[in-house]
């Protein structure tokens, strides 16, 4: 059983940048990928990133509309991952979810374990 927390969320400017935080319990947090989701009032859930860890590698996986400005790292000894989001525009306001999965997939049904989202508005 893995529990997800996320933090860092909050109210910023357009242009400006926020770091989220997901924590997540357990002893086994390196074997699973990690992925990012988002919803924005009245859409579904998309996928923002996600990222793996095999090998002592990493890699990134990120929807076109984030790439290059949004980057998702891991700290496996701190048992987190985080979402770095700089230059956000207003269609980045949205509940940000963390899940951790077998796989660094896009799809909802390929992660295992939710956190509760934290909430990031965008102002203009």
């Amino acid at each position: 059983q893995v529990q997800l927390v996320e933090s860092g969320g909050g109210l910023v400017q357009a242009g400006g940048s926020l770091r989220l935080s997901c924590a997540a319990s357990g002893r086994t947090f390196s074997s699973y990928a990690m992925g990012w989701f988002r919803q924005a009032p009245g859409r579904e859930r998309e996928f923002v990133g996600a990222i793996s860890w095999n090998n002592f590698r990493t890699a990134t996986y990120y929807t076109d509309s984030v790439k290059g400005r949004f980057t998702i790292s891991r700290d496996n000894t701190k048992n987190t991952t985080y979402l770095q989001m700089n230059s956000l525009k207003s269609e980045d306001t949205a509940v940000y979810y963390c899940a951790a999965g077998p796989r660094p997939a896009g799809i909802e049904s390929d992660y295992t374990y939710w956190g509760q989202g934290t909430q990031v508005i965008v102002s203009t």
